[in-house]
This record gives C-alpha cells, sequence and structure tokens, in this order.
C-alpha cells in the first residue's frame, strides 16, 4: 500500500514535469496537478504513520510479551531479591487482580507447587497467607484481613505477641507481657508457625506507628504499619512446602 501510493507521487510528478515544457500556458494545470499531488502526499503520509503506528505497537507487544516470559523464566533470581528466608523455597508470582475485601490473586498454582496456608511475601515484607489455590492461580488473603491472625516477635526486645488484622485501621500488635518495652518505630517480624505453615520465621510484618494506651489491659497494643505496601502489590514470592521423603 505504502510502496503504490510513493509509485503514484513519482509518476504524477513526471508527467506534470512533461506537460509543463510541452504545453503552454500551463496555470491551470499546475494548480489542478497542484491539488493532486497534495492530496496524494496526504493520503501516503496518513498511511505511512497509521503503517508505522501499526508496527510500533506490535514492536511493544512482542517487547511486553518477551519481558514477562523472561520474569517468569528467571524465577530463581527474582525469588533471591524477595527475601525468601534461607532454608525456604519459593516460586515467584504476578498480582493478577484485587479479590473481595483484603485478597489478591497471583498468577500461580499448585502447577508451580503452590498450596493452601503458606507464607507470600515480596521484597519489602510479609504479604499474606495463600487461602486457595488452583491449577494455575491462588487466591491470598492480605495480612490486613479481620480473620488474619499472625504469631509476632518484636526484632529489637524479642518480646512475643500477636499482629491482627484491623478493617481502616491496618495492623494491630498485642504483646503478651502489658509491661514489656515498645516504641513507635519498632520493627515487628513473624515468629513463625509449626513447620512453616502458614507463616515461616523472621519476616518483617511492619513498623510500629501509634501506641495505644489501656490501663489495667492484659497485653500492651500498638497499631502496625505494614512493610510491604499492599495497595500496590506486583511481583511476590510464595513459600512452597519441600516434597515429602
Amino acid at each position: 500500500m505504502r510502496r503504490a501510493l510513493v509509485l503514484l507521487v513519482l509518476a504524477t510528478s513526471v508527467l506534470l514535469v512533461a506537460i509543463d515544457r510541452a504545453v503552454t500556458p500551463l496555470a491551470p494545470v499546475r494548480e489542478a496537478g497542484a491539488s493532486v499531488y497534495g492530496a496524494v502526499q496526504s493520503a501516503a503520509g496518513t498511511a505511512a504513520r497509521a503503517f508505522g503506528g501499526e508496527e510500533r505497537l506490535r514492536e511493544l507487544e512482542r517487547e511486553n510479551a518477551a519481558l514477562r516470559a523472561r520474569l517468569l523464566s528467571s524465577g530463581t533470581r527474582s525469588v533471591a531479591r524477595l527475601g525468601v528466608p534461607a532454608g525456604h523455597q519459593g516460586v515467584a508470582a504476578h498480582v493478577v487482580g484485587f479479590g473481595r475485601g483484603q485478597s489478591v490473586t497471583i498468577d500461580a498454582g499448585a502447577s508451580s507447587g503452590v498450596a493452601r496456608d503458606v507464607t507470600v511475601l515480596n521484597a519489602d515484607g510479609l504479604v499474606g497467607k495463600v487461602a486457595w489455590a488452583g491449577a494455575s492461580t491462588a487466591s491470598v488473603s492480605l495480612i490486613t484481613d479481620a480473620g488474619s491472625s499472625i504469631g509476632a516477635r518484636m526484632a529489637g526486645s524479642g518480646e512475643l505477641g500477636v499482629v491482627t488484622g484491623v478493617p481502616g485501621e491496618g495492623l494491630r500488635l498485642s504483646l503478651f507481657d502489658p509491661n514489656a518495652p515498645l516504641a513507635v518505630g519498632d520493627q515487628v517480624v513473624t515468629l513463625g508457625s509449626a513447620g512453616g505453615r502458614p507463616y515461616v520465621a523472621g519476616v518483617p510484618i511492619g513498623t510500629v506507628a501509634a501506641l495505644e494506651s489501656a490501663p489495667g489491659a492484659a497485653t500492651r497494643t500498638a497499631l502496625v504499619r505494614p512493610a510491604a505496601r499492599l495497595s500496590a502489590l506486583a511481583l511476590v514470592a510464595v513459600i512452597v512446602p519441600r516434597p515429602e521423603r
């Protein structure tokens, strides 16, 4: 299409030059020829731009597909950058959707070793746990879910407690010792579950953002800001169970 238009423009130019030399006066012919030439040139430019835009779009689609393939095929390198604790095996996955409540969908499932009640994290910290696993996708319950309950340890003092999801507020930490030292900025990590399910030990949960005052309470509580940006999740790692011997 593009080549035919260019050839038509050239042929029209040659014809006008030949007529201009053979016939005089030729002003009306020149004007008509200029109009035709301009229309053809404009059409050629439009076609060229459309052709180029379509080709660029296809090129970007190919680049995007290649990038995604590289990310998925380089699971080991990606997982290595996602803070998987030593002694555990992780599978890289992409967050592909947000479900009802505090949950997301990832593009890895049972075919990749993903199972229910295993840890999900990213480079910043704990994301949640797998609530359901299909063949190629899985649903992840975020740590901010109202039903979430995570055994926790203070990174500095070693004090033990539990972190729960609080709708509209994020996370709440409850330390078992009501007199335990606690300050804004303290780091909270996972205590770890038996067999590492649903949570492995030592994964950052978040940072103490505000202390709560409750005189006479059996525990000491504080609000915690999640370490992971749960509203902007992209690449995550799923801790997969090791094959039973």
